[in-house]
């Protein structure tokens, strides 16, 4: 049975396209993991990758943050945008495009710091700035947006390694919020949570996307389905079918995509 999906009035129809991927194959030395992709990314969409494991969703949202570079025999061929302009030119500042373009990792990894620090780091080295009360205004923002303040406003200096796990992925999204991304890559940011935390990310991300751009990898359909206005469908490192996530779950195009939704592959 194919997962319920968000009804069709919560999604952004004739969206902005914020980035785009064409003709993209990427190697790791000889092998070859991706094969001609193109994809648009709508504005303030969330847009999730699924497929079995190994199908590249991860080595295709890597590609957004150029994470892929240090990859040792990694090389990406074709063309990847970000408001028009190729992230892969000669001249691209990769320190500056991470810093348009935020990662939230499959394992939260919050600094052996503070969660104070752990959220001004990035405005810090990015210079946001100017004094204290300045950078304690986009503490509090991040750590609000990203639905975390009420349960550490008062114990900002303790460690942010000593959140619960649910805890500490929400830190880590505000971490990534707080130098103001314009797009935001999620690689199975739920897969080491309980039902419980996955549940109050899963709320984060809708709320999150009326400010942002969203990219998520994840195993989950069920998840795609609650969190995500577009989906895409990778197999053995194609992109087979891409479309509303509506219409990709009640009735997609491709033999491969129904078999991935019903439990014949994958």
């Amino acid at each position: 049975m194919a997962p319920t999906v968000m009804p069709a009035d919560s999604i952004m129809f004739n969206a902005p396209v914020k980035a785009r991927a064409s003709d993209v194959n990427v190697f790791y030395g000889a092998k070859q993991a991706l094969m001609g992709i193109n994809l648009d990314v709508p504005e303030h969409n969330v847009t999730s990758l699924i497929g079995p494991s190994g199908c590249g969703k991860t080595t295709f949202l890597r590609c957004f943050n150029r994470m892929n570079d240090i990859v040792d025999g990694c090389r990406v061929e074709g063309s990847i945008t970000i408001d028009g302009v190729d992230i892969y030119a000669r001249n691209q500042d990769v320190v500056q495009l991470r810093a348009r373009v935020g990662m939230v990792f499959q394992k939260p990894n919050p600094f052996p710091k503070s969660i104070y620090e752990n959220v001004a780091y990035g405005p810090r080295i990015h210079g946001m700035a100017a004094n204290k009360r300045q950078m304690d205004e986009i503490v509090i923002e991040s750590l609000t947006r990203a639905g975390l303040i009420d349960e550490v406003k008062d114990r900002l200096d303790s460690p942010g390694t000593g959140l619960s796990g649910g805890q500490q992925q929400r830190l880590c999204i505000a971490r990534a919020i707080a130098v103001k991304p314009e797009l935001i890559l999620m690689d199975e940011p739920c897969s080491a949570l309980d039902p419980i935390a996955t549940a109050k990310i899963e709320e984060l991300i809708d709320e999150l996307r009326n400010n942002f751009t969203i990219m998520i990898v994840t195993h989950s359909m069920q998840q795609a389905a609650r969190v995500s206005q577009r989906t895409a469908f990778f197999h053995m490192g194609e992109l087979v079918e891409t479309g509303l996530t509506e219409q990709i779950f009640t009735n997609p195009k491709d033999t491969r995509t129904q078999a991935y939704i019903t439990g014949r592959i994958g």
